[in-house]
């Protein structure tokens, strides 16, 4: 048995469960033969998604099991890309931590969002992990920026399906560099946002707000953006914010450029703070996001390879580091940590990012 949206029934789909109305009264029952033209009646009751068993074609199962196994690791990746950047209070981190549980908790439960992040994934492992980056830093941001619960989920939905329109595009975009490639491809491949917003454009599980973050999350502050080259005010605070968490975690994993160590891609953000980006949105998002993030392997002024372990609240360049290795190369015991913020001389001098 299987659960898929009702736009996804083909022609002979077996209906695994009864189906029922609003009310209780049940519409079809176990065992009926569907038909795709019930999709539009169908809608008009509320149904969004059914059962069916477990004949059906491969791009059908595709969907509703890349569906599931999105659901299972949205959770998780959004909190663990929460805790391994930010560099907030503890008490701070536990409450983002537990509200933005409860906004995952309710995208999980629309299917239709679940789907499209799958077709995300279908179409590029490296874009799906870069929407799901973008959603826990944007909402990281946006939760720390006060906002309310409501727009801050819009913020994390719009984040998670902002590159939604790579899945119109031909053009094979992993390791691509938009900067080096042909004048064919580019124009292809800055035409997402528009697939993008034309693909939810009359959806109506899609807010104003997500449409927006879809079509103009590559506009900037002082206009040198597209698709329209929109600046200032005219760029929404929630634009603003996907847009700079979008290119912090397009540059630091080399999404369409080449790859940046964090601490590069962050001073890069730092100098275009009031030009290309917001300078509230930039100065939340330096106080909110670490140089080196938890689990970065970095080397030390005396030459020690360590491991970042922990942050230390208002002190980003400064977490607790676990030794590996001496600059001989000889290995440390299992627990020689070393807290940056009290050992003054030691200090960070590189990063080795994979």
């Amino acid at each position: 048995m299987r659960r898929i949206l009702v736009e996804s029934i083909n022609d002979g789909d077996i209906l695994a469960k009864d189906l029922f109305s609003s009310s209780g009264v049940v519409l079809m029952s176990e065992g009926t033969r569907l038909k795709k033209d019930y999709v539009p009646r169908l809608l008009e009751l509320g149904v969004r998604q059914v059962f069916i068993t477990e004949n059906r074609n491969e791009e059908n199962e595709f969907g509703i099991v890349a569906e599931e196994e999105v659901m299972a690791q949205f959770g998780e990746m959004v909190r663990t890309t929460i805790e391994k950047y930010t560099y907030t209070s503890t008490d701070e981190l536990k409450e983002i931590v537990k509200v933005a549980d409860e906004i995952i908790t309710d995208i999980i439960n629309e299917p239709e969002i679940m789907y499209s992040v799958a077709c995300v994934r279908e179409k590029s492992n490296a874009l799906y992990l870069h929407s799901m980056n973008v959603a826990a830093i944007s909402t990281l941001i946006a939760l720390r920026a006060k906002l309310p619960k409501q727009k801050v989920k819009e913020i994390t939905i719009g984040a998670l399906l902002h590159d939604i329109g790579y899945t119109t595009v031909t053009a094979d975009i992993d390791g691509l560099d938009i900067n080096t490639c042909d004048d064919k491809i580019r124009k292809e491949v800055m035409f997402h946002v528009v697939y993008g917003y034309t693909d939810v454009e009359k959806k109506d599980w899609v807010s104003k707000t997500v449409k927006d973050i879809i079509l103009h999350h590559h506009e900037r502050m002082d206009g040198s953006g597209y698709p329209f080259h929109k600046k200032g005010k005219q760029l929404s605070q929630e634009v603003r914010i996907v847009s700079l968490c979008d290119q912090f975690d397009s540059m630091i994993y080399g999404n369409l450029m080449p790859r940046y160590k964090v601490k590069d891609a962050m001073e890069y953000i730092m100098s275009q703070a009031g030009v290309q980006f917001d300078f509230s949105m930039v100065q939340l998002f330096m106080e909110s996001v670490a140089a080196y993030p938890i689990g970065i392997t970095v080397i030390t002024n005396e030459g020690d390879t360590a491991v970042v372990v922990r942050q230390n609240f208002k002190f980003p360049t400064r977490p607790v580091i676990r030794l590996l290795s001496n600059a001989e190369g000889e290995p440390y015991g299992e627990n020689e940590e070393r807290d940056l913020t009290k050992c003054l001389t030691l200090f960070i001098t590189d990063s080795v990012e994979y």
